[in-house]
């Protein structure tokens, strides 16, 4: 199991900062300019890895990047990467969907602690934001996952699954519910209409703005990590999973360029704005897809 979590780590972070890359090139040509190669952010992690901090607000500082890089590790390996093989599954088996939500709130609560401890107007303003956005993005999000519990009557991922094998995709039988994870998918990848908590307009970088040198790279790292495990969730969740290397990449990918494109349409709401869109919009999509799952079925 050791070395399949290691493998897979390094598996999430290839794949993460290889969309990460492919991300800056879409926005660069969809604004007309030409963006970094798509490697360029392996080369920024590493070079960073190997910089020196230039600031030193104490150890609370340096151990919120751990506290987030911890809990996408942990979310990582609870997510199933292919359906068809234990291949990859690492510790599935040890916990289910309610264990991963929780994990999953490890990292605003890490970014928050490092970032008041520093104090930055900038950071401190991000991190609020973040955190009052992040009530709005969880509840739309739970209540589709509650729904597709209720549906498989397990909250075992793997399960979902298999039921998915045989019964036809959750996207096909519980739109609904799809659209709703997907509008906080949208948020929680930090793209706009929900960019609130770094709008570089407005708050610089926002969490981000005092983190240097490896604390910055170890952000990034986590970064990559975290978004690769949210991928294969919605996929194992509403696509069936995928059962090779190639469609893990197929469906993933297919995921992760709506949700790009989605935030170079939209521009950024403002914060009590985003809010109130989550909390009625996506909240009331997702209400109605539960009240379908439980009279239907």
């Amino acid at each position: 199991m050791i070395f399949q979590i290691i493998l897979l780590i390094m598996l999430a972070y290839v794949v993460g900062f290889i969309y990460f890359g492919l991300y800056r090139n879409i926005l660069a040509r969809i604004q007309g300019r030409y963006g970094p190669t798509i490697y360029q952010s392996f080369y920024d992690s590493i070079k960073l890895f190997s910089k020196k901090n230039t600031v030193n607000y104490g150890w609370m500082f340096y151990l919120g990047p751990i506290i987030m890089a911890t809990g996408a590790v942990l979310t990582l390996i609870l997510v199933p990467v292919f359906s068809d093989s234990d291949f990859l599954r690492s510790a599935t088996s040890q916990g289910n969907l309610f264990v991963l939500l929780y994990l999953m709130v490890l990292g605003p609560l890490g970014n928050a602690l490092a970032v008041g401890t520093g104090g930055n107007p900038f950071g401190v303003m991000g991190v609020v934001r973040g955190l009052t956005r992040l009530i709005g993005l969880e509840l739309p999000f739970y209540i589709a996952v509650v729904g597709l519990i209720i549906a498989a009557n397990s909250s075992d991922i793997v399960h979902i699954i298999d039921m998915q094998k045989t019964g036809g995709l959750n996207i096909i039988n519980h739109p609904l519910l799809f659209i709703a994870a997907m509008i906080s998918m949208v948020g929680f990848f930090g793209e706009s209409p929900f960019d609130i908590p770094g709008a570089p307009q407005e708050v610089y970088s926002g969490p981000r703005t005092e983190f240097s040198g490896k604390f910055l790279a170890l952000l990034m790292s986590q970064g990559s990590l975290f978004a690769f495990a949210k991928l294969v969730l919605i996929i194992d969740l509403f696509l069936g999973g995928a059962d090779s290397l190639w469609m893990l990449v197929l469906k993933t990918l297919a995921i992760f360029v709506t949700i790009i494109f989605i935030g170079v349409v939209y521009g950024r709401y403002k914060v009590e704005q985003a809010v109130d869109f989550l909390m009625k919009i996506p909240t009331l999509i997702a209400l109605l897809g539960l009240a379908r799952v439980i009279w239907f079925g």
